[in-house]
């Protein structure tokens, strides 16, 4: 049996980021509970030079959309950078749901060996599509959803594996 690029991305990425939107329910639970500014968990970081979990979340969005769009030769969505609460984030995530669900496994199946470039500054990488998805794209939205769900979770937020995983 063989796993298409589409079912490898789309409903994964749509999962675990379904997962998100609701430990993001719990997230403002302990906020509304603790009596806490609706910014102080977005603003957090696990060290000083890491990125505070609202740039972890962005950066996770960007990752599924920017993977997707790539792979089915679609413009990549461009977002404001200016969720500062739970819920503006909770927003952006349905946003990037509803963007990668609108792709179909038409435009996406069959891109394996489909030619893809990143550019970061000066620098560009090259790869073939299956490479990027799972080499690269994969790996990235992991660990940025990763690390939201281990900031949230040591500012005391009663979440745990079940809630990462949800109902795959």
């Amino acid at each position: 049996m063989t796993i298409s690029m589409y079912q490898a991305s789309v409903p994964r990425f749509v999962n675990i980021l379904g997962n998100l939107m609701n430990i993001f329910d719990k997230a403002q639970a302990h906020v509304d509970a603790k009596k806490l500014d609706p910014e102080t968990l977005t603003k957090y970081r696990l060290f000083p030079d890491m990125f505070p979990m609202a740039t972890q979340v962005r950066i996770a969005c960007d990752a599924a959309q920017g993977v997707v769009a790539r792979l089915a030769g679609l413009d990549i969505p461009v977002s404001e950078d200016t969720d500062k609460t739970l819920a503006d984030l909770k927003a952006r995530v349905a946003k990037t749901i509803a963007y990668i669900q609108a792709v179909t496994p038409a435009q996406i199946d069959g891109t394996e060996d489909k030619a893809i470039v990143t550019k970061r500054g000066d620098k560009e990488t090259h790869y073939k599509g299956m490479q990027f998805l799972l080499g690269h794209a994969v790996p990235n939205f992991y660990f940025h959803v990763t690390t939201t769900y281990a900031i949230l979770r040591h500012n005391g937020v009663e979440i745990g594996k079940r809630d990462f995983l949800g109902n795959p």
